[in-house]
């Protein structure tokens, strides 16, 4: 017969694998959409947050993947899915990082503007609002279970937070004032999370301690 303790712990993980499932659907949703009026309304900026959040799922599912592990067995070292996973995710950001800057620098040389941003100040406001009621729910499982590996997760979707509010700062002040230079300079912003994003992807592949807990407290 199982403790309160042991059926508390069952629950949670259950809790966790679902918000796990819940970041991959939203990052898949919103990604879609991202991408299409990134395309059409002709802003970098968007359309890098929408690469960003295809890769937010590869990644997601690796997480998926961590939370049915450690809650069959909390003390086995990573699967070969979650390290193939981190790996593409790591190279993803990487390549992602790479086009936003040369398409930036194309951008700003020609002159190229938006036809506008507002699309980008509507999906920003709703992942800030989504992206930090996840943290927060993940923070309250991981502290409760007192799992380092979903902790340091949360720590983690905050960086789709601050994408999110790159994107949000960097679309209004195009609103406002026009300046097509600003969308460039919006997604160059990506590309320092998109490239924090890489390298610690790369470093859990390797088996090495997250540094989300140290970036992103």
């Amino acid at each position: 017969m199982q403790t309160l303790a042991e059926t508390t712990s069952r629950r949670y993980y259950q809790y966790a694998l679902w918000l796990g499932i819940l970041t991959v659907v939203y990052n898949l949703l919103e990604g879609l959409v991202s991408i299409y009026f990134g395309v059409s309304d002709e802003t970098i900026a968007l359309f890098g947050f929408g690469v960003d959040s295809f890769i937010e799922v590869i990644s997601g599912l690796g997480i998926v993947a961590m939370v049915l592990r450690i809650r069959q067995n909390p003390e086995t070292s990573r699967s070969t899915f979650e390290r193939t996973a981190l790996r593409i995710t790591g190279t993803a950001f990487y390549l992602l990082a790479l086009g936003l800057g040369a398409t930036a620098i194309v951008n700003i040389i020609s002159g190229h503007k938006p036809e506008t941003t507002l699309t980008g100040i509507v999906i920003a406001l709703i992942s800030i609002v989504t992206m930090w009621a996840l943290v927060s729910a993940k923070r309250h499982v991981g502290r409760t279970l007192n799992s380092a590996p979903i902790l340091a997760d949360a720590n983690c979707t905050l960086v789709c937070i601050y994408m999110s509010v790159v994107l949000l700062i960097s679309s209004l002040i195009y609103e406002l004032t026009g300046f097509g230079f600003v969308d460039s300079l919006g997604a160059l912003g990506l590309i320092y999370f998109s490239y924090n994003e890489g390298r610690e992807a790369f470093e859990k592949a390797a088996g090495m301690e997250c540094g989300c807990e140290e970036h992103h407290n």
